[in-house]
């Protein structure tokens, strides 16, 4: 069976006046309709391993890689209108501020519905698709939250809109970006379970991108861990605590944990042979 993402050997380049920054190198992974946590610190390219997969890596990006295909479809060689037509029908991307991604003079409904009307729905059946989407994200009055503007909802409830937005094209794969960080721990909770059940129920792959070990370990099948580029680790998700490589280990020894002896955190000692460089 054709795995659902192929990535090998996946490289991104920045050109700049100080030279050519590296900021994927080499990394490799594979998933199929499966639940997939990319975690690592800030900089190590788990964000723009999921926008290489959309082809939003921004100019003057370079990105190269002996494979990188979705479904098959070889995304290096497809032409611009392929790539379009996958993102949001068949790609969905939760950013990972809503109130910072959706239009700040644009009713939510309409921001939705453009997204159905996008890949071929009729005006009326586009807005239907959108009360019935804002159920299924379990908002208790979708006309009325429908005709509100960003600034009108809460944390919690704008990311249930890019959900929702996300998901209308009933997409094969979703890329979740950090979709918690700017929320509080219950909300979280209930944000985390709203999208396993719908994955769950529409057969789809998740790509959870965070620096959370424990979340991603509670909510996802495997886990890849990175570290400046590089793919140090993969494992099941229920292994995760006991992880071999150092960095994981490292992460793991860092996270605050309330039956620690009050004092400083361990900090991690980096071993430049993790770079990878020759």
């Amino acid at each position: 069976m054709t795995p659902l993402v192929e990535v090998t050997n996946l490289r991104i380049r920045f050109a700049s006046r100080r030279g050519v920054t590296e900021a994927l190198r080499g990394a490799t992974f594979s998933m199929g309709r499966e639940k997939l946590g990319i975690v690592g610190e800030s900089g190590s390219g788990k964000s723009l391993t999921g926008r290489a997969l959309l082809g939003l890596v921004p100019a003057p990006g370079e990105v190269t890689a002996d494979r990188l295909a979705f479904d098959g479809i070889d995304l290096l060689r497809a032409t611009p209108a392929i790539r379009r037509g996958l993102r949001g029908r068949r790609i969905g991307l939760i950013m990972q501020d809503p109130k910072y991604a959706l239009n700040p003079v644009k009713a939510v409904g309409g921001q939705i519905a453009e997204a159905a009307s996008l890949h071929g729905a009729s005006r009326a059946t586009a807005w239907r698709l959108t009360l019935e989407m804002l159920a299924a994200v379990q908002i208790r009055d979708p006309e009325r939250v429908a005709r509100a503007f960003p600034h009108q909802l809460s944390g919690g409830m704008a990311q249930r809109i890019m959900i929702a937005m996300m998901l209308i094209a009933e997409p094969d794969l979703l890329i979740a970006d950090e979709p918690t960080s700017a929320l509080d721990v219950t909300v979280q909770r209930e944000v985390l379970a709203l999208i396993e059940g719908l994955i769950r129920s529409r057969g789809m792959g998740l790509i959870l991108i965070s620096h959370d070990l424990r979340l991603v370990a509670r909510h996802c099948d495997r886990v890849v861990v990175m570290y400046a580029g590089r793919v140090m680790e993969t494992l099941p998700a229920a292994d995760l605590q006991q992880a071999q490589h150092p960095y994981t280990r490292g992460l793991l020894n860092c996270l605050p944990a309330i039956a620690r002896p009050p004092g400083p955190l361990p900090t991690l000692a980096r071993d430049p042979a993790w770079l990878g460089l020759e």
